[in-house]
């Protein structure tokens, strides 16, 4: 009744006041707004809830959800709860008034009101979830290594290869840089972090990563990249449109880095679809390999990667087998076992993770056991992994005979080994294929052994020899093992376990046997097919007499034993390689000349060996090469009617074949004629010496003569090819280029004379119209007491243009080296030396006619001039401009007693920007510097590293001011002997008050018999260096002090 009669007055107020009836239009509709309201949040509830589940799936996927749909989601979350809120009021509101008799009309009006508008914008919120197009999109996540370091270790041998890497990336020149190095040394690991680095730091936006292993999947690596680009590919297309379409893509990016990792043979980039050369732009391309040549076939410059050192594959040893590593016993075994893994981290990080936290030092025993006795049971065992990775690199040779030396490289049993040593292998087993001769056999190996080392599976060295890594060497003996039926021991394996019988190859090389050993005589009963026997360095007392049936041996080496009969041997008919090297026979017996099918016969070092059976050699029809070096044999004469009991030299002429000879033959007398073939492709020939090691100059033909006739000398007449030539003596020769080959040495890099007096000059351009010496580098003259000149006139400029250093020494009518027309075309010159040439006054001279300024020596190393009493200047006379390059590095200078001019040894003209070390000794220069220190000259002590001054009588100081403010690099310097000598640095004019003088690299600082020496620097001045760790003072009476001023002379350590 009485709603009844609110409805009626509400009705009456509307139409009298229509802005109220409005208002009031809510309490009537109380209901119905709170009823709309509930239906509303309902319905927005049910459309939040299939929107979350929506997002959800997509987050499932990983797709990157619509920011309009979260903070709808959000807007809705907050809606409801409002909605919630206000129905939650409906009881209150509904609460009447005057004792129960009334609605209370303005609760309800309120909530109406809200309910109302709550309601439209529920509404209005549920529709714009409609408009939603899209809920979400797929995304590229980031990989997780581009932000965690996890798994680098910073080590220092990794650092100087990140910091190349790094700046190669960097350099806008260069668009693809690759990283090679042998299996497991962990290049994937360096690039990687190399990438996450260069990401950090915003030289790139984005990083894509794909692997393209041993067996190319393009299509799989062109997925890939697309995946992280955020591409799709249609499942049906093939690669070319693959390739194009991400061709297109990559070429639209600003700064992208993109990585394709384990490359193993030449890869098109552009049929993967990777832009290359001018079409990069914003694009750089980062690869690894395991072979040189692989990365640059792909136009790549290259970076190598090497194995951890000692200490660092400790550190990372101990960090993977945690603390067990460190305890008691275990301690020293634990450091072989990290030894014997060679810094290569996946064996490091494969055994030690094996081993971790085990404490029983039989298991770590038992570890060090396999490593140290490779066998083919390793590809099971802890090390398979290790193993496993490195045998992929030799399975990945293309070619058997590669494959072959490799493992025979395995077998060689040094850590450096002789490519001479492994061709006699090489041809023994029939590894090279399609030769015909030893030389041609030699290029083949060569050729494979580069291969190898491109393949990172052999380590660097020099041409003559080849090493291998520790574990490579083990996983090659192990698969030689399994696959090829060889026997090898090495170390202190017991040599009493024989090989089976199918054995082509039996190595029992250096092994540790204290006590001779007797094999047994029918040891080779059942081993016809053996090819190669090698009993290098074995304490044999006999060969076993079944040798002899050894019916296809072709390699037999005895190296270093100390056999005393070897005439079995001649039963060996078919014997290619008989190598006797270093070995303790007396006599080469007559049988050895049975064995005429023999190509290679090497008796160096064969101390001992005196008699080599007559006809023995000449018998030897077939023989290439023969290796005599350091032997003593007493060769005789060949004449009618002479019966012998030696080898005579004659019989090498006989020798048709042969293009290699090793020899030394103390009595010139004895060489018969026409002893020296101009077929010789390689020697080493010493005619008047004892043998002496050829380690300083590896080269491939070398002459070395003292000859007591002019007779002898007209044998060795045209001897165009000659790399290494040292003339003593030699009576009757005063000219080389006239005397001994008319055509300039166009070969010789090494050309030694000494002890002549009939030498004038050595090249005279009058006598021999070719350039001279285009190929030498160096050049050392000694005691040749009539030469007057090097050069006599004007030479061709390829004359002496690879000259890198000359020596002159007791050459007492020389007045100069060369002059600045000459030193021009001088570019490589590094190191010269001057000593004991009484008359010298100039190194280099200048004439009247030429124009002469600044003279700048931008690749000399040494500079040394010893007792040269009449040198004035190293040049005295500079005229006008012209430009001489050289690079000084290190000069030492003694004795000019009779000095012409008071002017500086190195005038203002003279530069020498790369200066290292100099030396002045027994000198009567009255300065070292000019005065004038032009910014030319400052460049001149710049670098400088080693600074002695000694015998110099007429010196007062050693430096100006303003030489010493450059010595910034200077790290020893040593004063003595020096009577005048006052003070280190000398004062002039315009100099700061109070001079501070700072040596920051100084270690080792000696002065001594210095009389008059009175202070570093005269008046008040400071004196600091930082790491001074040696200082020698003594004989120098008059020094106070170094520093006026408190200094910090030296380290206090």
């Amino acid at each position: 009744m009485v709603d009844a009669l609110v409805t009626v007055a509400l009705e009456v107020a509307k139409c009298l006041f229509p802005p109220i009836g409005r208002q009031l239009s809510y309490v009537r509709n109380y209901k119905a707004n709170l009823e709309n309201l509930k239906k509303e949040t309902e319905k927005l509830t049910d459309a939040s809830d299939s929107m979350q589940k929506k997002v959800d799936d997509a987050r499932r996927n990983g797709e990157e959800i619509n920011k309009r749909v979260e903070s709808w989601l959000i807007s809705a979350d907050k809606i409801v709860a409002e909605a919630d809120t206000l129905t939650g009021e409906e009881e209150n509101a509904n609460k009447k008034c005057f004792k129960g008799l009334c609605p209370n009309l303005k609760k309800r009006y309120q909530l109406s009101e809200k309910a109302a508008i709550k309601g439209k914008s529920i509404a209005e919120i549920k529709k714009e979830a409609a408009d939603f197009a899209q809920i979400s999109y797929r995304t590229v996540p980031e990989e997780p290594w581009l932000s965690s370091g996890k798994g680098y270790e910073a080590f220092e041998s990794r650092m100087s290869t990140l910091k190349s890497l790094q700046n190669a990336l960097l350099d806008p020149d260069v668009t693809i840089t690759g990283v090679y190095g042998m299996g497991g040394l962990g290049k994937t690991t360096l690039v990687k972090e190399v990438a996450r680095q260069v990401k950090k730091d915003k030289h790139f936006d984005e990083v894509v990563f794909a692997e393209v292993s041993d067996t190319p999947d393009i299509k799989k690596v062109q997925g890939e990249l697309a995946d992280q680009l955020g591409m799709q590919f249609d499942e049906e297309s093939d690669v070319p449109g693959r390739a194009r379409k991400l061709y297109a893509r990559l070429q639209k990016e600003n700064k992208i880095l993109i990585i394709l990792d384990n490359i193993w043979e030449d890869l098109d980039l552009e049929k993967v679809g990777v832009p290359s050369g001018n079409d990069c732009r914003g694009c750089k391309v980062l690869l690894t390999a395991r072979d040189r040549h692989v990365l640059e076939s792909i136009g790549s410059k290259t970076l190598r990667i090497d194995v951890l050192n000692d200490e660092e594959a400790w550190t990372l040893f101990k960090k993977m087998t945690g603390d067990c590593a460190e305890k008691g016993e275990l301690k020293s075994i634990a450091t072989d076992v990290a030894k014997e893994c060679g810094g290569l981290p996946i064996a490091i990080v494969t055994l030690a993770k094996a081993l971790r936290n085990k404490t029983s030092v039989s298991t770590w025993k038992d570890a060090l056991r396999q490593l140290k006795r490779p066998s083919h049971r390793n590809f099971e065992g802890v090390l398979a992994k290790t193993y496993s990775a490195i045998e992929l690199s030799y399975k990945y040779l293309r070619e058997e005979e590669l494959k072959k030396l490799f493992l025979q490289c395995s077998l060689m049993g040094s850590p450096q080994a002789s490519t001479l040593n492994l061709l006699k292998y090489a041809i023994g087993l029939g590894i090279v294929k399609g030769v015909g001769t030893v030389e041609e056999a030699r290029d083949k190996v060569n050729t494979l052994v580069d291969q190898l080392r491109d393949a990172c599976l052999l380590l660097d060295g020099t041409n003559d020899c080849f090493s291998m890594h520790d574990v490579v060497r083990d996983v090659a003996i192990s698969i030689a093992s399994r696959d090829y039926h060889v026997f090898s021991m090495r170390n202190e394996v017991d040599p009493r376990q024989w090989p089976d019988k199918k054995c082509s190859r039996i190595s029992l090389y250096d092994n540790n046997i204290n006590s001779p050993l007797k094999i047994p005589d029918n040891i080779f009963i059942g081993t016809p097919k053996l090819k190669v026997l090698d009993f290098t360095r074995m304490r044999l007392l006999s060969l076993p007499s079944s040798i002899h049936l050894l019916t296809d041996l072709r390699t037999l080496c005895l190296d270093g034993c100390e056999l005393e009969d070897i005439r079995v041997i001649g039963e060996l008919k078919d014997l290619e390689i008989l190598s006797l090297q270093g070995s303790k026979i007396e006599q080469l017996p007559r049988e050895i000349g049975q064995l005429t099918q023999l190509k290679l016969l090497d008796l160096s070092n064969c101390s001992k060996l005196k008699v080599i059976a007559p006809n023995v050699l000449s018998n030897l029809s077939q023989l290439e090469e023969l290796y005599m070096a350091n032997c003593s044999i007493e060769w005789e004469h060949l004449g009618p009617g002479i019966e012998r009991s030696n080898a005579s030299l004659d019989e090498l002429k006989n020798l048709s074949r042969l293009t290699s000879l090793e020899i030394n033959i103390l009595d010139a007398g004895i060489l018969p004629s026409g002893f020296f073939s101009r077929k010789l492709k390689r020697y080493r020939i010493v005619v008047g010496f004892q043998w002496a090691p050829f380690d300083k100059y590896k080269t491939r033909r070398t002459l070395k003569l003292k000859l007591n006739s002019r007779i002898c000398l007209e044998e060795w007449r045209g001897m165009k090819n000659v790399e290494y030539l040292r003339l003593d003596e030699l009576p009757g020769l005063t000219n080389v280029l006239h005397d001994l080959d008319g055509e300039g040495f166009a070969e010789l890099k090494h050309l030694n004379v000494k002890n002549n007096s009939n030498f004038l000059c050595i090249v005279d351009p009058l006598q021999v119209r070719c350039g001279a010496f285009p190929m030498l580098e160096s050049l050392v003259l000694q005691n040749l007491i009539n030469l007057e000149r090097i050069c006599h006139g004007q030479l061709r400029a390829e004359s002496f243009c690879n000259l890198k250093t000359i020596k002159v020494g007791s050459c007492h009518k020389l007045k100069n080296l060369f002059s600045f027309s000459i030193a021009k075309f001088l570019p490589q010159l590094k190191t010269i030396e001057v000593t004991e040439c009484k008359i010298v006054e100039e190194i280099f001279v200048s004439s009247n006619e030429e124009a002469i300024g600044e003279i700048a020596l931008a690749q000399v190393r040494s500079l040394i001039l010893r007792t040269l009493p009449l040198l004035a200047s190293f040049s005295a006379f500079v005229k006008t401009t012209s430009t001489v390059e050289a690079k000084h590095n290190e000069i030492i200078l003694e004795n000019e007693s009779q000095l012409h001019t008071p002017s500086s040894l190195f005038n203002v003209k003279l530069v020498l920007p790369n200066l290292e070390v100099l030396e002045v000794r027994d000198l009567n220069v009255a300065k070292i510097w000019h005065n004038q220190f032009s910014a030319a000259m400052s460049c001149n002590v710049q670098n400088l590293t080693r600074l002695v001054v000694l015998d110099c009588h007429k010196l007062r100081y050693v430096f100006s001011y303003s030489t010493a403010k450059r010595l910034g690099q200077l790290k020893h310097l040593v004063i003595s002997r020096c009577p005048l000598l006052e003070e280190i640095v000398g004062k002039e004019g315009g100099v700061e008050a109070d001079p501070s003088f700072v040596f920051p690299q100084l270690t080792i600082l000696k002065l001594s018999s210095l009389p008059e020496l009175r202070a570093f620097y005269p008046g008040i001045h400071t004196l600091e260096c930082p790491i001074l760790t040696k200082l020698e003072v003594s004989f120098c009476h008059k020094l106070e002090s170094f520093s006026s001023e408190p200094p910090s002379l030296f380290n206090e350590k």
